[in-house]
């Protein structure tokens, strides 16, 4: 045997041994036309799930910046990535002719047995998902719902935190938020305050409506400048005691505190500085002398 010989089966044995070594013989039998058009396919599919996961990926994360912490937009978007990764892996295995269908018949089971254990998450995590494409409130809003009034403090998956005037924190389960009336107080620039007040029968009706319509250029804050919200001074209904009057007025949204202290202590004085008698509930008493 010559040289060439020698070094033709030295070669031979090494590759022997290297495709036992790393199975070569047996991954060979996996490589066919049809696998090749498979992961071809697989190729083309992960690169369509990955568009379409980034752009659906680029829509949540931008709309729930602008009403959730920073914190809770991390989780959502953490969440939204292991669903594509799951739904990639199992169309892939599914492509080789891995059948599924016994994995989702347990999770069916279990996913029941879930929903029963935690029917009330559940039913504030789809709310969460609600609260936040609804765009409804953002940090930072003063809200009312459910009777609970305040600073919208933060707004997660399952709760919303509302601070309230009196400086407590208040948490309301999303549930709550999309099965009951919400009020946005700070959705547009303006807020109307609409004061109410009684004044005698005797009293002319006119002069109180000039009376009251002369408190608006005692309150800084009331709007009187623009035509759209100028005040409003009129009768509503006669009372028990005395006429029912009604004076609107608007201010900017984060002023509205002010604005109702200064047209509740300004109407009164204005009235008091007039002469027009506000009428209030009172009970006379009348003693009887026993010996009569």
């Amino acid at each position: 045997m010559n040289g060439s010989e020698v070094a033709k089966s030295a070669a031979n044995g090494l590759w022997s041994q290297i495709k036992s070594m790393f199975l070569v013989d047996d991954l060979l039998k996996y490589v066919s036309w049809e696998n090749l058009a498979k992961v071809v396919m697989s190729l083309i599919a992960i690169l369509i799930f990955w568009a379409v996961y980034r752009g659906i990926r680029h829509l949540i994360k931008k709309a729930a910046e602008k009403t959730l912490q920073k914190k809770t937009v991390n989780y959502i978007t953490k969440a939204v990535s292991y669903c594509f990764y799951v739904i990639i892996v199992m169309y892939i295995l599914g492509l080789f002719g891995i059948n599924f269908r016994a994995i989702w018949g347990a999770a069916g089971i279990a996913g029941v047995a879930i929903g029963f254990a935690a029917q009330t998450s559940v039913s504030n995590l789809i709310s969460g998902i609600f609260v936040i494409t609804d765009k409804a409130m953002k940090l930072g809003d003063y809200i009312e719902v459910d009777g609970i009034a305040g600073t919208v403090d933060s707004v997660g998956i399952i709760s919303v935190k509302i601070r309230t005037p009196d400086n407590q924190i208040i948490r309301v389960p999303n549930s709550t938020i999309i099965n009951s009336k919400l009020i946005n107080y700070s959705t547009l620039k303006y807020r109307r305050y609409v004061f109410e007040i009684s004044v005698d029968y005797s009293t002319d009706l006119d002069k109180a409506i000039e009376v009251l319509l002369s408190v608006p250029a005692r309150c800084p804050t009331v709007i009187t400048d623009k035509t759209e919200y100028a005040p409003a001074a009129f009768c509503t209904t006669p009372g028990e005691s005395g006429i029912n009057m009604v004076l609107a007025v608007w201010c900017m949204k984060d002023q509205i505190i002010k604005t109702k202290g200064d047209v509740c202590l300004n109407a009164i004085k204005a009235f008091r500085e007039a002469g027009i008698n506000i009428p209030f509930n009172r009970m006379d008493v009348t003693l009887l002398n026993d010996s009569e």
